[in-house]
């Protein structure tokens, strides 16, 4: 069984560049495979307009030595998909990364969360970070948003150093662009650098309800016996075990840049005892946690307190509220899954 208490991971600045492709839970996604809600017809619009983006990102002779006899490229071009959790814009993002990376010339593309790229941005320092993403055709950035000042000015320099010279960028986000950063803090200070990022994108927006909630009841919390049932099915050798508490105080430890790595390794997370979390900076570590895990694809398992108790109630009506209902949902159909029996 594997200890991930034990654990103390880390990562020099180049690794936070590697391997940055669609997670497992997304590895095998395509258009051919997104499912659009029949009722929202701006599900097929987005869908059709990234396809077409895949297949023209990069066409203007970036990649390679044969640049260097071409004009300056012309300003990458944007996507701004805005819509709420659970109609699918990981999906579409990730499909994007396949379609690019697959046609007869591949684009030099790279998928990352916002949160990442913030990672990288202060590991790197902002002349290396750009320096490393400058020849990509296309960078896909997962849940854009903007929680604070710092981050506000890094994503603004980013992409005001990185677009003209020829990198096109995709983003999702639950915040349209405009809206970037209320609630969280003073916006209208930083009104300059949010039209800055906003202007930058065309935004689709992505209609509908949740899709994992589509004609299914929420899932439950596990019961003890049954959360002893699923770590019975599991792997031993594979298998990680831990009170929510010793979960929490870990995360705190860790940064979340390193969740990745904390995971290395391991086929299934069994998490018991869920209590409610009263401090919102041991909660907010958590959803990123939770983010990571769903991403990931691998098998998980609670037991505690129904999901309804979990977050203080302040929490899902506050500036954080659609980071909360997003963990919420993937902890529903992640929970479900672990009831499937193999």
């Amino acid at each position: 069984m594997i200890d991930l208490t034990a654990r103390r991971p880390s990562l020099t600045p180049a690794q936070l560049t590697e391997g940055l492709t669609p997670s497992a839970r997304f590895a095998g996604v395509s258009f051919e495979n997104y499912q659009p809600n029949p009722a929202f017809p701006s599900q097929t619009q987005a869908r059709d307009a990234l396809e077409a983006l895949a297949q023209q990102a990069g066409r203007s002779g970036r990649s390679g030595s044969f640049r260097l006899f071409k004009r300056p490229p012309p300003e990458g071009q944007g996507i701004y998909l805005d819509g709420g959790f659970g109609v699918g814009k990981t999906h579409l993002l990730a499909s994007t990364y396949h379609a690019a990376v697959s046609r007869a010339r591949p684009a030099r593309t790279a998928l990352m969360s916002f949160q990442d790229l913030m990672y990288v941005i202060g590991a790197l320092g902002m002349v290396r970070a750009v320096e490393t993403f400058k020849d990509h055709d296309l960078l896909l950035i997962d849940e854009f948003e903007l929680d604070d000042p710092g981050n506000t000015h890094m994503a603004n320099t980013f992409l005001g150093q990185l677009m003209p010279g020829g990198t096109w960028v995709v983003t999702t986000s639950n915040t349209e662009p405009g809206a970037l950063g209320q609630g969280r803090f003073n916006a209208r200070d930083f009104e300059r650098q949010i039209k800055g990022i906003a202007s930058r994108f065309r935004n689709l927006q992505l209609d509908g309800p949740d899709y994992r909630q589509r004609g299914a009841v929420p899932a439950q919390i596990m019961s003890e016996a049954e959360f002893g049932t699923w770590q019975q099915r599991q792997n031993p050798v594979t298998l990680a075990l831990l009170p929510h508490r010793d979960l929490n105080r870990l995360l705190l430890e860790v940064h979340p840049s390193r969740f990745a790595r904390l995971l290395s390794g391991v086929g299934a997370l069994g998490v018991s005892g869920l209590t409610p979390m009263r401090d919102q900076n041991v909660a907010l570590r958590f959803v990123h946690f939770i983010d990571k895990l769903y991403d990931l694809g691998l098998g998980a398992a609670f037991s505690g307190i129904s999901l309804g108790q979990l977050f203080d109630e302040s929490y899902k009506h506050g500036a954080y509220a659609k980071k909360y209902s997003r963990a919420l949902s993937r902890l529903s159909e992640m929970l479900a899954e672990a009831r499937i029996v193999e």
